[in-house]
């Protein structure tokens, strides 16, 4: 890989990583209602399922997508079900002085959701599969695969993490409940406008 394709290889996880997305706005919720330290595993699935996905994608996994043509309309329609499960998740999560231990939504995600949410996240896969087939050279594609896994691992992490840190930073100005209903439906509704495209794409391309 040239100096320049790296260079722009690393321009595009940082752009990708940093920008508004499904993870990056649970993150940003789970920060303001649980913490940095209880959001933590949530960070490290998101940064470390991601990575495993890269990988396993760049190495030729991507290829049972173009063996079963109908898997991946049926993981783009689950990821936007299990979503729209979320949003509303965050936007019902009370407030804490009125939280339960078992109430829905009152427990942050854990290592393992966060990193099995990777697969049925759209964002996410259409990330891989950008970075896969753009960046890696195709006479070395073993090496390219974990040149582009390594650069989203190096830099996805601190961009990711830099939301889990901007919520619980806010999280003494969301103390007031009527804030932070108003923020977490903010987030909510974030987080439906980002499966716009998704659900664009199978509206105007059919479902399979």
């Amino acid at each position: 890989m040239t100096p320049e394709a790296l260079f722009s290889l690393c321009v595009f996880a940082i752009v990708m990583s940093a920008t508004p997305g499904p993870n990056n706005a649970m993150l940003l919720a789970s920060g303001v209602n649980f913490g940095l330290r209880r959001t933590l595993p949530h960070l490290l699935g998101v940064t470390l399922g991601f990575t495993f996905m890269q990988l396993a994608l760049g190495l030729g996994v991507g290829l049972v997508f173009e063996a079963v043509p109908g898997l991946y309309p049926v993981l783009r329609v689950l990821g936007v079900a299990y979503m729209l499960y979320l949003a509303w998740a965050i936007a019902s999560a009370a407030p804490p002085l009125q939280r339960e231990p078992s109430a829905a939504g009152a427990r942050p995600l854990t290592f393992l959701q966060a990193t099995a949410f990777q697969w049925v996240n759209p964002k996410a896969l259409m990330m891989c599969i950008t970075a896969a087939s753009t960046y890696a050279p195709p006479d070395q594609p073993v090496l390219g695969a974990f040149v582009v896994t390594l650069a989203f691992l190096v830099l996805g992490m601190p961009c990711c993490g830099a939301w889990a840190v901007l919520g619980a930073g806010l999280r003494g100005f969301l103390q007031d409940r009527r804030r932070l209903r108003a923020f977490n439906a903010l987030m909510a509704l974030g987080l439906v406008a980002s499966m716009a495209p998704a659900i664009r794409d199978m509206l105007t391309g059919g479902l399979f």
